[in-house]
């Protein structure tokens, strides 16, 4: 189930969109979501990022806060995912992000291009996911041994 603010599932409204973007606080099956979003490209590139179980200075991760700008932040990789699809020459992509309470392990972010070629689907899906890391509003607050700090900056790639 999504937030009220995600943007209409293609699959559910009966259209082809080449770019679908959605940001959750419920957990998502991966394989689930891929089964949802269907069609005959010859090549699909996945990524699929869980939360780590160390922090960013290598401490023992109680859980990941993720909080977003609603609207604006999908916004914003909806732009990003369709000039990196013509880039690329690529022709769809879906993006999962959770946000909220995150515990180790849990699916944080789903990815997926389809293309006519792997190379096409490999280069724009790299490129969107660091898009997703680096220019979305998410905002991230790890907490270790009962206390939450702010991240500053994204982990390297």
């Amino acid at each position: 189930m999504s937030l009220p603010f995600s943007l209409p599932s293609p699959v559910a409204e009966g259209m082809a969109s080449a770019v679908h973007v959605e940001i959750r606080q419920q957990r998502f099956s991966p394989p689930a979501e891929l089964d949802l979003w269907r069609s005959d490209a010859a090549a699909d590139a996945l990524f699929l990022g869980r939360v780590r179980g160390t922090t960013i200075d290598g401490r023992v991760l109680q859980a990941l806060e993720v909080e977003h700008y609603a609207g604006l932040c999908e916004q914003c990789i909806e732009q990003a995912a369709k000039a990196l699809l013509s880039v690329h020459q690529a022709d769809q992509a879906l993006v999962l992000h959770r946000v909220g309470r995150l515990l180790p392990g849990e699916v944080i972010v789903l990815v997926a291009v389809r293309a006519d070629r792997r190379g096409a689907a490999l280069s724009c899906c790299s490129a969107l996911l660091e898009a997703l890391k680096h220019d979305a509003p998410f905002w991230k607050r790890e907490w270790c041994e009962g206390q939450g700090t702010w991240l500053t900056s994204n982990t390297p790639r």
